[in-house]
């Protein structure tokens, strides 16, 4: 039973990257944003950051390693702030990047966490690992390049076009509180439990293998992809 309780949450986080391929850019969301307003937007943000699996799983690694909820939303600020820089600012100068290879540097920051989580750089480099807050807040700088890669990937026009990126950007806010609610529940609810630290280790390494998983498929995409 104590393996399952484990496995089971583990189980639905290898299966999530999965069952949500709504991550991309589709012609559904094109002719949401031509149809509505500066809501479509909002909504299409949102809708991105829900399914985005490799930002929920970079900030599910991060809220591992605090307590108190002081601490999850002062990181998850420094996250917000660093990806809503580089998502305005990116899309509104026109700031581009292939999209796998954004996307593999997105990976590679869900496996970071991981590695760290588990001890990595004590363990492996016999160092302190580097400052918590300066890397979410410089990953978020780097998730919010992959959020503006995908809304140029858009066909947004030039009306309102400030609007436009600053509505999704509200969106991408929206979902991410949204999303992140069910997680930092379960961790903070399992804390107490007895099997928390084999479910932190499995949790973790499987961050670890998810991340690796995921930056392979990426540069396939790259070099293979159409």
């Amino acid at each position: 039973m104590k393996y399952f309780k484990v496995g089971f949450p583990l189980f639905f986080l290898f299966c999530l990257p999965f069952g949500l391929a709504a991550h991309g850019v589709s012609s559904a969301d094109q002719q949401i944003l031509q149809e509505g307003g500066l809501w479509s937007y909002i909504l299409v943000g949102a809708k991105h950051m829900v399914t985005g699996y490799d930002h929920l799983l970079f900030l599910a690694g991060v809220i591992f390693y605090l307590s108190g909820f002081k601490d999850i939303v002062r990181f998850i600020t420094a996250f917000t702030i660093g990806h809503s820089i580089t998502l305005i600012s990116a899309t509104y100068l026109g700031i581009k990047a292939n999209e796998h290879l954004i996307d593999a540097v997105i990976a590679l920051s869900v496996l970071y966490k991981g590695f760290e989580n588990l001890g990595g750089f004590e363990k492996v480099f016999k160092i302190k690992s580097p400052n918590l807050l300066a890397m979410v807040f410089l990953f978020g700088l780097i998730h919010g390049f992959g959020l503006s890669t995908r809304l140029q990937a858009f066909d947004i026009g030039r009306e309102q076009f400030l609007a436009k990126i600053i509505s999704f950007n509200v969106g991408v806010e929206l979902g991410q509180i949204v999303a992140l609610i069910p997680i930092v529940w379960i961790i903070t609810a399992w804390q107490k439990r007895e099997s928390y630290q084999s479910f932190y280790k499995a949790i973790n390494v499987y961050l670890v293998l998810a991340g690796i998983g995921l930056f392979i498929y990426q540069i396939y995409g790259y070099y293979y992809g159409h």
